[in-house]
């Protein structure tokens, strides 16, 4: 996926830019960029691989070349940013958190337009780059930046650190979100508020779907209204939010909190404990216990050191090895209990058979698990959700090609809720691994933890719905 984070100040920015764009490093894991500009020194532009490292350990010491008051940074799990350009428009940096399903036919077009791109070391060519041509069309970078939004097929959100200010224009259908704080002298910009408070920032506002917005240290110039219909992804409170930030005022860790209340009221499994696997499922673990009345136990420990996320590694044979490693159980917490473990999702279904079988071996009874979301049923064409390439890669989809001998057949089927086919499919998932049982939020306890209308949030993954 990726995040960014972007300031403005009447100050130098440095410190912030490079602390702020760091609480951005769990969005993504291949590069790491930032830009400042000053208005004698011009733009400075650093880019690290971040595949074998931090952000912190590879731009600390450089930090002293970032001269400026106005700097922009991304995490990226795709291209090398920031790129600068200079164009009718001025010169310009950009970072974007985009993904664009039909780049190959714009790639083509723009080419015939007798545009270039960049060579890449993959071979591929560069999304914030094709970006950044789509908006240098535009007489400005309002008509530049809605070029992007009609052009592409998927999602964009952006930051674009000019000589006037940082301009900060959110996806169209704001399948992902941009925050804007405030303090004394200084806005910033950034995919996760949880960058804002050891900075000293208050949440200023919240982006809206298609808003363009230009910071200047001393006040916000709204540039382009936002767009009334809004599709924000649902699986940012599941999974990729940081449990202290909030997307349209709706905190992550409250909302799975509040999931897993909900689920744990209306369960009646029996069970001694309830536990979190760490990171993301432990917020709705704590709910869940709460709401079923059960004590907390953390059996499972994630060694944070030096284990990253699961979905890290480009390789799947290396993705399942440290989804194996990074998480520890204590076989003291697990010996004799009918334990119940809460999850984020199941998307492939790895993490989920390696920590069943230990937990067995290690003791356990029983073992329950309760997923945050529902089954998902469908591959995300909107945003940078896993790197599977086809659908099939879903546990789900294997599971109804085994029992319809098509992987496509009867989708809606199976997204539904207690319909005999959704039961079939969850009762073989639990079989399989040998779970005691297995049981999947609603769709409908999801969209209300997350408190939202439903026609605002995107739940493609899990019930098809968005076709936009």
């Amino acid at each position: 996926m990726g995040g960014f984070f972007g300031t403005i100040s009447k100050s130098a920015c440095v410190t912030d830019l490079f602390y702020g764009t760091d609480y951005n490093s769990h969005l993504g894991t291949r590069r790491g960029g930032m830009a400042t500009y000053d208005k004698e020194a011009g733009f400075m532009r650093s880019i690290h691989n971040l595949e074998n490292s931090y952000f912190r350990t590879k731009f600390e010491a450089s930090l002293p070349k970032f001269v400026g008051n106005a700097g922009i940074g991304i995490i990226s799990d795709t291209d090398a940013q920031p790129i600068v350009i200079n164009s009718h428009l001025g010169k310009f940096a950009i970072v974007t958190v985009a993904k664009i399903n039909n780049i190959d036919e714009l790639e083509k077009e723009l080419l015939a337009q007798n545009m270039h791109f960049s060579e890449l070391s993959s071979g591929k060519t560069n999304q914030t780059e094709l970006v950044a041509l789509l908006i240098t069309q535009g007489k400005d970078f309002v008509e530049g930046i809605e070029n992007v939004f009609n052009r592409i097929k998927g999602s964009c959100s952006m930051l674009l650190l000019t000589e006037d200010g940082i301009i900060a224009a959110r996806d169209k259908w704001g399948r992902t979100p941009i925050v804007i704080g405030r303090k004394e002298g200084a806005y910033a910009a950034t995919s996760e508020s949880s960058s804002f408070p050891n900075l000293d920032y208050e949440i200023d506002r919240y982006v809206g779907p298609g808003e363009i917005l230009r910071l200047r240290a001393d006040g916000i110039e709204q540039m382009r209204k936002p767009n009334e219909g809004m599709q924000i992804c649902s699986f940012l409170w599941v999974y990729y939010g940081f449990p202290v930030s909030c997307y349209e005022g709706k905190n992550v860790e409250e909302v799975r909190f509040l999931s897993g209340y909900k689920m744990g009221q209306k369960d009646d499994s029996e069970v001694d404990c309830a536990c979190g696997i760490p990171d993301s499922g432990v917020g709705m673990a704590l709910g869940y216990a709460e709401g079923k009345g059960v004590p907390y136990h953390r059996a499972i420990a994630k060694y944070t050191p030096t284990w990253p996320r699961s979905f890290t590694p480009a390789n799947q044979e290396m993705r399942s090895l440290v989804a194996k490693m990074k998480l520890i159980p204590n076989r003291a917490m697990l010996q004799g209990k009918r334990i119940l473990f809460c999850d984020d999702s199941i998307v492939r279904g790895t993490q989920l058979r390696d920590n069943v079988t230990v937990l067995y071996d290690y003791g356990a009874k029983e073992v329950h698990m309760r997923i945050a979301c529902p089954p998902l049923i469908y591959g995300c064409p909107f945003i940078g959700f896993t790197s599977s390439k086809s659908d099939l890669e879903l546990i789900t989809r294997r599971i109804i090609k085994e029992l319809e001998g098509d992987e496509n057949k009867n989708l809606d089927k199976y997204a539904t809720t207690d319909s005999p086919e959704y039961k079939k499919m969850v009762q073989t998932i639990a079989d399989r691994f040998g779970l005691s049982s297995l049981k999947f939020n609603t769709l409908e306890t999801l969209i209300e933890a997350i408190g939202l209308p439903k026609c605002k949030v995107c739940t493609h993954c899990f019930d098809g719905s968005s076709h936009f």
